[in-house]
């Protein structure tokens, strides 16, 4: 093992331009990848703030008692998908009113609003049939009057996370292919590069594992290496995305982190597919 870390830091020694080439292009093609991550994390943050204004509003018939109510609260609170429940007044839901629909503000009459249970749910609880059901549960109170919470809103929301959800991993697939099939010819550039050499350690008797280590080191190498590169482009992207468009959020240290480690991993596997496939030919 020790040789064969040796045998990969002197390929870098040997030839610097193209150890550089083939980092530079894994950088480019990771960086590509990056951004889809990052338009994913963005999309992805923006639904789950939609999904956060997800709730059930049950208005109350006039003339119930506070102790009813009081009793309602404290059964909904234990629904196992409620996060929380809100009673709001006739005179907050006018305040309200006014509040959001400022241009109609004469037109509302504090007598016409009435009070309601405004009732949130937990994340991960908040799709069409999850809604659904803790809305039916609340019809069953008698002094429930109606209950509305955007039912088309709700699926629209649900369908278009889905669509996103299936559309991002499809995508990143391609572009982890593509990320691949990309450091696996820069690598083979190397290979070829060493073809002699390569020979005559088979004529020797070298096993393919032997041959195989260092350009499996080399590859982790430089997809490590292109990782930083690529993590560090994205961020410069994304400081001028959000200095001069809008601001986006950026992966997490530990997205980060994992970033760099797939480029190590996807560099492994491109050696391992360029090593192989020249294996088999010699």
């Amino acid at each position: 093992m020790r040789l064969a870390w040796r045998e990969a830091l002197l390929a870098f020694k040997r030839a610097p331009m193209l150890s550089a080439l083939s980092i530079t292009t894994i950088a480019f093609s990771l960086f590509a990848f990056g951004l889809f991550g990052l338009v994913a994390l963005n999309i992805r943050k923006a639904l789950v703030e939609v999904e956060e204004r997800v709730e059930v509003r049950a208005f109350i018939v006039d003339g119930t008692t506070s102790e009813s109510t009081s009793a309602a609260i404290a059964d909904v609170r234990a629904f196992p998908e409620v996060a929380s429940v809100t009673l709001v007044t006739p005179e907050q839901a006018l305040d309200r009113a006014r509040r959001e629909l400022g241009e109609f503000n004469d037109v509302f009459d504090p007598s016409i609003l009435p009070a309601s249970l405004d009732v949130r749910l937990k994340g991960g609880m908040r799709d069409p049939a999850t809604v659904h059901a803790v809305a039916e549960r609340m019809k069953t109170y008698d002094f429930i009057d109606d209950v509305r919470y955007g039912e088309e809103w709700v699926e629209k929301l649900h369908r278009i996370r889905n669509v996103a959800t299936i559309a991002g991993i499809l995508l990143g697939l391609t572009f982890a292919t593509v990320a691949i099939v990309i450091i696996g010819s820069t690598i083979r550039m190397a290979i070829l590069a060493r073809a002699r050499e390569i020979s005559i350690m088979r004529l020797v008797g070298a096993t393919d594992s032997f041959i195989r280590s260092p350009f499996l080191i080399e590859g982790a190498l430089k997809g490590l290496l292109g990782g930083l590169l690529a993590l560090a482009f994205a961020w410069i992207a994304n400081y001028v995305i959000g200095h001069f468009v809008f601001r986006a959020d950026f992966f997490d240290i530990r997205l980060s982190v994992l970033g760099v480690l797939g480029g190590a991993l996807i560099g492994v596997l491109g050696s391992a597919l360029s090593v192989g496939r020249h294996l088999r030919e010699v």
